[in-house]
Formats: C-alpha cells, structure tokens, sequence
C-alpha cells in the first residue's frame, strides 16, 4: 500500500541518488560533486546522478581535493591517490610514513602549477609536484598538528589552522610568517576570507563560534558565538560577496550577511533539522502540509511537505527564556528535557497558543504557539507542585479539545487535569484525587467535547463526563495498555497493550469492536486514516502493518531497516510519514492506493513481510510497478453455493422491464407526423374574368408502415437458441444474449415467443427452464424476477384472455 517517494530535509542533503552508507566526505568543483563514503569516492552531476566511480583506496576517505582534470584523495592509511576523473583510472599513488608524515589538510595553492600542499598531524608541512611525483619543498611547521588550509586572497599566502588553537597566515613562497592569531575554543575547524574588498578572515571552533579577524589591524574584530550548537564542520565566503555559509554537526545550514555595524554578521536564510532523531511526529492542521516534530535534542520543529522555505523551528524548552538567553546556549541550565508527546490544534492558534507538550521526566507540560514560531506563555502542572518540584512524578499523556480551549494531561501517578489554553488556569481533575491507581498511559477527548476517556496502566479504561468531571463507564482490558488513540470522526478508540496486541474499541457502545494480533515487540505509534477505515501501527520488531476496520483483517505489511518511533498519517490521505531509530529524517510514503491498482484481499497467515528501503530525494525504481497480482485477479461469478449473486447490469437494463407500456405512451407523441403535401409547378386557376385559385383537396394520405409478418416473421437467435437448449439443456448463451440486448429488444424478443407472435409453446416451456435454472444457481438473481415477471405478464395472461373469449 506504501510507496516510498521523499525524504523530509530534517538533514541536509542533495537531491540526487542516495549512496548506500553515510557519506564521509565531500568536495566540488566548477563541473562535478565528489562524495565518499568508506573506500569508495563518486563523481556526481548536475547533482542528482553518479556519473564516475573511483575504488582503489583499502581504508576509510577522510580527505578530498579536486585538481583541475584529477582529483585527490586521502585515506586514514595515509595513502595519497590521484585519480583522473573522465577515465577513472589512478594516475599516482603515494604512500606516507605515519610516524613521520599523516596527511590531515591537502590543498592546492592558487597559481601553483601541478602541486599542491600537504598538511600533518606532526605539524610540518610538504609541497608536492604531482605531475613530475616530487617533494618540491618541506615547511618545518610549527610542531603542533594542522587541522585545516586554506588559500588567501593574496598569491603565495596561506592560512593554517592548527590543533591548539592557533592560525598562521604564512607566505610559502619565502616560507614566512606573516601573522598569528590564536583562538581559546579549542582547535581550528574551519577558515575562509572575505573577497569583496574588507580584509576579514572567518575562523570555526568545534564549540560552534565563529571569530572574525582584521587582517589589516591583525587583531579580533567580532566573534558569532553559538552559531552552530555543535562544531563548525565547514565555511565558505561567498565569492564577491558579503555573504558567508556554514554547516555543522547540529545539522543546520546557515547564510550569514555582514550588513550592519561593528562587522558581525546576521542570518539571512537558514535550513536545519533536528540535531537528535525526532521521537513524535504529528500533522498540523487539515491541509496536510505541515509536519510538527519533537525530537531529542529538546526542540520542537514544523517541516513543510511542500517546500522547506515554509519550515519553521520554534526552538528548545526553557523553565526562565529571559535567563536562558542571558546565559547562551552552552551554559543554559534552565533547558527543558526532550518532548515524549504533545497534542495541537488549529482552531484559535492565532488568539493563543494551541500546541501543549510533555517533557521527558517532568511534571510541568509547556504551551507553544505556533503563529509566533516560539514557546508559549503558560506552565501547566498542578496546583499542589507549584512551589516545589515532585520526584518520580511526571507528565505522560496529553491531549487538546477540538476547539483549542482546553488541554488534558495525565500524570504518573494516575491524575487527570484539565487546563484553560488562554489562561493557563487549572480547570479541575478527573476523580476525587486521582483518576487511576496506575500511570495514566493516555487520554483522548470526543470531537464535541462530551467525553473523556483514560487509560491507565492497571488495565482500565474510563470514560468521564468533559464538564461535570463524573464517571461515565469503565471497562477492564485484557492487559496493560501502552497507549491510545482516538478518531474523532468515527468515534473508535485504537488501544495498544503491552503485549504487543491491538484493539478497537467503539466509544459509542463502549465494546471492543476489533482484535489483532501480529506484533512480535513494544507498539511504538498508531495512525488512523482520514476515513478511518485503516489503523497503521509500528512496532520495535522492524515492521509497519496496516489493519482494515471493515473486515478486520491486516491488509499490508513491511519491514524497514530501522524501527519506526512515530507514525502520522495526512488529513487528505495521500502520504504516511514515519520516524525512526537513530535517524534524523522524516520519512514520507506515498499513499498507493490513490493513484493504482492495489489489492484489498487480506494477507495470509503465513505472510512474510520484504524489506522495504526507506524513502530518498530521488525517484525510487519500484515506484512506478503495478500491482500485478491486482489486474491478473478476477472475480467468480458465484462466491458460494449458499450465496444469492446479482448481476452486473446497471438498474436500467432490467427495472423498468413492467413499465415499457407506460413509458411508450409517455413518449408517443400526440398527434402523427403529417407528410407534406406536394405542390405541383403550375398552380390551377378558376377560369374567369378575375383570377383565382383552385383550393386543395383535404385527404387523409397517412397509412400504417407496419407491416405484420405473421408466420412469414424470420427467427431470431435468441428464439433459435432456445430451441437448441430443449435438446443440449444448456442455457448459458441464450442467457448472455439476453442480458446484452436493451429493454425494447428483450420485451420484442419474449413476446416472440409465444404463438400468435410465431413461436411455439415448447419454447415458451424452454424459457422457463432457463429461468428454473438461473433460480437454481442462484446468480443473476434480479434478472432472473424480471424476465420472469415480464413473461409472465406480456404472453402468460395474454394466452388467458384468449382462453376465456373462446
């Protein structure tokens, strides 16, 4: 039923083919992109397919350098080879002592014909010819390792960032230094220059700060912190332009623009995706289009399905935000932990806030709003923790009204609390203290704000009066329940246990409508579709199954490589996303079932599922094959011995059959075409004095056309098929003849039938017999009544009639 189509940008990434592990290491130039992943490096164009593939090197690519019609690559073994890049062939190779010299930077100096220069983890420093394979010069270097090379705008001049910290600008053709700097955040990540006329030189730290030196005056000019919340993995001017990229490890993409005073830089645009792999994902709102995403590095984002222009993050937990920013983000002690689960609305989300979450371990639930793109105004917990925080008491369900006015959360210790959303205000709890003896593992509110129904870790579910805060009914289960979900919609309430068994309860009748089985580990998330008829479920055994309500039955069933954590099906139907283990991205499946042929017929006991890669940015081959199994399979005329099977036709071909009378006359037109009369070239006149003309002569010139044949009447084969059957006793073809002809031609073919219209009665007697027979089948069952009723009006009575005048 899943079809895999997209990969949500959570991560950053090119839309092209997706290579088979994590890529290590990536390089471009003017024409291709190279990526590397292990031993292996690929050469891409016009970013989306893999036109060159180079493998020679035995241990891991750590380092690449495009070189004109070569390029360069480096493994940890410290193996240096050179590949040329149209032929794939490997042009040099030169192997470095480790203990001596372990390349960590490569670069090729601008203007330097066939070389380039090498950096070492020992310090020093060695120019290579490549084409003539000579060590041309070595720089004793500085004794501590070279992180990173990169070329300044001046010929000759280079910066080095070292390990400790320090970054020389050297002129390698006198083997000169012309100015040092030093950093305090560790080891130097990164370097890049402005060309656009300022001086400035741009340096990363592994903290995520970025320092921008004067070249000029040789001194700090502004320092970026917390511009990445983890390293700075790489940084680049944008050539001529005040404009400066980075990406890091937080797994966020950023343009900075250096517009204002004092030189620091602003964001100007940004793309980033959770740093930790996202632990609850749901829609928000009806249109499908936007994704809300908590994940583990404690922050809550929104992902657009349609363009990532349209992504939002509305930033981390904080108990104080005022604090928090004073502090920064690296001595931020007032950081909430992770979201585990959160509920929204869109009604009023411009009035107040409409998303409220549960964080891992802590009572306290925070409110967002998500047209301000930030947290929310409000702490939510109860009135008796207001003053000091409980231990071993946390917050484990939440859910919202349909309206947006109130929120409902559960606790550990079995208390169920309603909150106002506009005013934070406590509004009451279930119970006279606690709703449940056991945690509470969820809750749900009906979609006219009725009832609420928890479920409790003891194994009971109940059902509760949403103003008056009274119990309704309670039912026990068959086991502990991990979670619940309601469609609001249709009113089932979707129960996991901890069993790994799943039941649909109807909340109208308050019974267990549905039970399936087929889970081998913990029940992760559930996700109804938007008409409610399928409930799609994952699970930690690696598969995501979806059940038919209908019929009870589980319809289709995948496994993925890694379990999935969350499940969120689209309002209009057309795409499943999923989360999963250890992943940072949003996964997207195309609803099949919309666009070709898939089969309905539930999957066999003995099923076993195939693995199913998850989806990329690039068409997928499989996309586009049928279901064959659904276009070979067609349907028996009858299902079964004791079943009644109707026909196909459409109601017009046998309903009206009694009414062809009424109809006729309806249609007959009241009063006969009149033929035209012929006048003749001469036009008669009276003779006289004055002339005149002679009047037309009134005739009645209309007759009857129809001819009645009588006995001379020809066969028709429907007549002469019948007859056939007195002696084959087979009624198969007269009945397929039948059921193609019209309403008209089958009242004219039955009253041929009968004598006076030329047949006979021993067809008369054959007709029966067929209809006995489609009686006795018991399909065509409606045809059969028809043809039965129309007989046994047009020529049975009819035989009467005559019967009594004689």
């Amino acid at each position: 039923y899943w079809c895999a189509v997209a990969y949500v940008n959570t991560c950053i990434h090119l839309k092209c083919n997706a290579l088979p592990q994590d890529i290590t290491c990536l390089a471009a130039d003017r024409m291709l992109i190279f990526a590397s992943y292990d031993n292996i490096l690929h050469a891409f164009a016009r970013n989306k397919e893999v036109v060159h593939t180079y493998g020679g090197h035995k241990a891991r690519i750590h380092l690449l350098q495009p070189f004109g019609d070569h390029v360069i690559s480096v493994d940890v073994d410290n193996i240096l080879i050179v590949w040329n890049i149209q032929s794939e062939e490997e042009y040099l190779q030169v192997d470095f002592d480790k203990a001596t010299f372990a390349v960590s930077a490569v670069l090729h100096p601008s203007t330097y014909l066939n070389k380039i220069l090498l950096g070492s983890e020992q310090g020093s420093l060695q120019l290579w010819n490549i084409r003539s394979n000579k060590l041309l010069y070595s720089f004793p270097g500085w004794h501590l390792a070279v992180t990173t090379l990169e070329q300044a705008p001046a010929v000759d001049v280079v910066a080095v960032g070292l390990v400790s910290g320090h970054i020389i600008v050297h002129n390698i053709k006198f083997d000169e230094t012309l100015m040092k700097f030093q950093q305090d955040w560790g080891p130097i990540t990164a370097i890049s220059f402005r060309t656009d006329g300022h001086p400035v030189m741009a340096a990363g730290s592994p903290v995520g700060h970025i320092a921008l030196w004067d070249l000029e005056e040789k001194k700090l000019m502004c320092q970026m912190q917390d511009a990445h919340s983890t390293a700075i993995a790489g940084m680049s001017f944008v050539p001529g332009e005040p404009l400066l990229i980075t990406n890091g490890a937080d797994n966020a993409i950023r343009v900075w623009i250096f517009d204002g005073p004092g030189g620091t830089g602003r964001i100007l645009r940004s793309r980033m995706g959770h740093s930790a792999p996202p632990t609850k994902i749901r829609y928000h709102g009806q249109n499908g289009e936007q994704i809300l995403s908590a994940g583990q590095d404690g922050t809550l984002q929104s992902f657009s399905t349609v363009h990532e222009k349209f992504n939002k993050s509305l930033g981390r937990g904080s108990i104080n935000k005022k604090k928090s920013k004073k502090k920064g983000l690296k001595l931020d002690t007032m950081v909430l932990p992770p979201i585990t689960v959160f509920a929204s609305e869109v009604a009023h989300q411009s009035d107040w806030d409409n998303i409220v979450a549960c964080h891992q371990g802590y009572i306290t639930c925070t409110t967002w709003n998500y047209q301000k793109t930030s947290m929310g105004a409000h702490k939510l917990r109860p009135e008796e923790f207001s003053k000091h925080k409980p231990i071993d008491i946390y917050a484990t369900a939440v859910d919202m009204t349909s309206c947006g006015n109130f929120a409902v959360i559960g606790l550990s210790t079995g208390q169920v609390d309603v909150y106002n959303m506009q005013s934070g205000i406590h509004r009451g709890l279930y119970g006279k203290e606690r709703a449940h003896e056991g945690a509470i593992r969820g809750v749900a509110v009906d979609g006219l704000n009725q009832l609420v129904i928890t479920a409790g870790s003891e194994g009971l579910i109940k059902f509760w009066k949403f103003k008056t805060k009274d119990l309704v009914y309670s039912t026990e289960l068959s086991s502990s329940p991990s979670g619940i979900l309601l469609h609001r919609d249709s009113g089932i309430l979707g129960i996991a246990f901890d069993d790994f068994s799943i039941n649909a309860l109807d909340i109208e009748t308050r019974k267990i409508v549905r039970t399936f089985s087929g889970h081998h580990g913990r029940i992760n998330d559930m996700t109804f579709s938007p008409d409610g008829r399928w409930l799609i479920t994952s699970s930690m055994d690696c598969t995501i199954k979806t059940w038919d309500l209908p019929s009870g039955c589980l319809i289709d069933c995948f496994l993925v490589d890694s379990a999935a954590v969350s499940l969120t099906m689209s309002p209009t139907g057309d795409f499943l996303a999923s989360t999963h283990v250890d992943d940072l991205g949003i996964y997207l499946w195309s609803n099949r079932s919309l666009y070709s042929l898939v089969s309905l017929r539930p999957l066999p006991a003995d099923y076993e599922p195939s693995v199913v890669t998850c989806p990329s940015t690039c068409p997928m081959q499989g996309d586009e094959e049928t279901c064959d199994e659904m276009i070979e399979y067609v349907s028996p005329e009858q299902l079964g011995e004791q079943l009644v099977t109707l026909s196909s036709l459409p109601e017009s071909r046998w309903k009206n059959l009694l009414s062809l009378d009424i109809i006729k006359k309806k249609n007959k037109p009241r009063e006969p075409p009149k033929v035209p009369k012929s006048a003749p070239f001469f036009i008669p006149t009276v003779p006289g004095l004055i002339p005149r003309y002679i009047a037309p002569e009134e005739g009645n010139d209309t007759q009857s056309k129809v001819v009645n044949l009588g006995v001379l009447a020809q066969k028709s084969d429907f007549y002469t098929q019948l007859e056939e059957a007195l002696s084959t006793n087979e009624y198969t073809a007269p009945l397929r003849l039948l059921k193609s002809l019209g309403p008209s031609n089958i009242e004219i073919e039955l009253r041929g039938l009968a004598p006076e219209g030329g047949g006979s009665m021993e067809v008369m007697l054959s007709f029966l017999r067929m209809i006995e027979m489609m009686l006795h089948k018991k399909y065509n069952f409606e045809l059969a009544q028809a043809y039965l009723a129309l007989f046994l009006k047009e020529l049975v009575l009819k035989i009467e009639c005559n019967a009594g005048r004689i």
